[in-house]
């Protein structure tokens, strides 16, 4: 498979406070596209990580409308996915691919 279309199930590493507590159980979470399934994500993060995949996990967060100095705010839901890794693996985000 064509490394371009490897990178098209993942859009971009999520790095907030409850990421980086999850990354001490060898877990990471993307950002990925509407069309992503567990299968996909699995095979290709191992072929560009060079990592186990032991679980994966997939949330839908939907749109919303937030009030923001008084005017509503349309706020676009996306896909994460969290993935766990065999123990002992991890994924380093602050380096480039």
């Amino acid at each position: 498979m064509d490394k371009l279309h490897l990178y098209d199930k993942i859009l971009s590493p999520l790095v907030t406070e409850k990421t980086t507590i999850l990354s001490e159980q060898n877990k990471v979470v993307f950002k990925v596209p509407a069309s992503a399934n567990k299968k996909n994500l699995k095979t290709n993060i191992e072929k560009i990580f060079k990592v186990n995949v032991t679980k994966i996990n997939i949330i839908n967060k939907q749109n919303r409308t937030k009030i923001t100095k008084g005017k509503k705010v349309k706020v676009s839901g996306f896909k994460k996915a969290i993935i766990t890794l065999k123990k002992g693996q991890s994924i380093d985000l602050t380096s480039g691919i």
